[in-house]
């Protein structure tokens, strides 16, 4: 289905994997097992801790990459140099990414969460996180432009190498010190965080990279789309579920006996969301996108890589952590609220784009 097909007017949710529809059910399922487990098993911490890999134990390593290395394998990394001649996209995109959405999140969760500096420093960790996955979904939906989708988490999913612990250190150290904010509870270097991102993004990143080369030229593109890749998604979400069972079943005690603190956590994230999908479509209306790079953008700019940042939270504060819970109430939060702004988008074709609309349904 194309995006300018008038069958392509509503958002096809059926589409979807049982999968991916019901991701949110999934994660709440994880956390129900996981607060039993918990129980169940009260010197888990110790088992898990027998071996290690750097800081993290084995088994949640193996569980965090996981998470990374299918959605990394989606990426198109070949259209990268097609897309980045359009240069206002280009930088309009990274804009959004790389200076509005940390800088936003950093202000919600200094205005939200004042007392809470655990869960503050984990939102702000999922707000240096920048999609390169479920967004190609939701941007699918809406009828976006998939070809600038793709290179749009291509481009993202290099420069987190780059940029992540870079920003990391600036927003969690340099910046509140500079503004007289508390930080004494605070005790982590750029180095801690570069480590984590290296290890759960560079290895997944140059597997995914180098699996869709082979794939490509063995099998050929449409294999390789088709037939390779559905049978290697679901590893992502077994990843998830798996790291999300053992944090519940770590962290139980804490969740039962304080509930209101997953609740105020929330809070924050639905405000980001909402926020920078309406900044970035309204921006993209301004510079005159058509709708489906204008989509793109607003979907790009409006998720978040929930997966890397469940990496660094654990990797580098622990697995028992109050960061390591923000990162997973992330994607709880995150897949309805973009779900609904699929809808938003297609009410925004009709209301902004009409000609366009009028033009495909002829």
């Amino acid at each position: 289905m194309t995006a300018g097909s008038p069958a392509s007017a509503e958002p096809a949710l059926d589409r979807l994997s049982v999968v991916d529809r019901f991701l949110p059910v999934w994660i709440l399922a994880a956390m129900v097992v996981g607060l039993g487990l918990g129980r169940l098993i009260p010197d888990l911490n110790d088992w898990l801790d027998t071996v290690k890999i750097g800081t993290v134990s084995l088994p949640i390593a193996l569980g965090l990459l996981a998470m990374m290395y299918p959605v990394l394998a989606k990426v198109r990394y070949s259209q990268i140099g097609v897309i980045a001649t359009d240069r206002k996209l280009m930088v309009t995109s990274l804009v959004l990414n790389w200076l509005i959405g940390p800088a936003l999140m950093f202000v919600l969760a200094w205005l939200l969460l004042p007392d809470l500096p655990e869960y503050r420093t984990g939102l702000i960790i999922i707000g240096l996180a920048r999609c390169i996955a479920m967004v190609l979904i939701w941007n699918d939906l809406a009828c976006g432009d998939r070809e600038a989708a793709a290179v749009l988490v291509a481009l993202n999913s290099v420069f987190q190498i780059v940029a992540y612990s870079l920003l990391g250190y600036f927003y969690l150290e340099l910046l509140p010190a500079w503004l007289g904010l508390d930080t004494a509870s605070l005790d982590v270097s750029m180095w801690d965080i570069a480590r984590i991102v290296l290890v759960f993004l560079g290895i997944p990143l140059v597997g995914g990279y180098l699996t869709r080369r082979w794939g490509e030229r063995s099998r050929g593109v449409e294999w390789y789309e088709t037939r390779f890749l559905p049978k290697l998604a679901p590893w992502a979400l077994y990843g998830l579920l798996f790291t999300v069972v053992i944090l519940f079943a770590l962290q139980g005690e804490t969740i039962t006996a304080q509930p209101l603190d997953v609740a105020r956590i929330a809070l924050p994230l639905l405000a980001y969301f909402g926020l920078m999908w309406l900044v970035s479509f309204a921006l993209g209306l301004r510079l005159r996108f058509s709708y489906e790079k204008n989509t793109s953008v607003a979907f790009t700019a409006a998720s978040n890589n929930f997966e890397l940042a469940i990496a660094v939270a654990i990797g580098v504060f622990g697995v028992t952590s109050g960061e390591a819970l923000a990162g997973v109430v992330g994607p709880l939060i995150e897949v309805p609220v973009l779900v609904g702004l699929v809808y938003v988008a297609l009410w925004a074709r009709r209301r902004f784009y009409s000609q366009d609309v009028s033009e495909s349904a002829s």
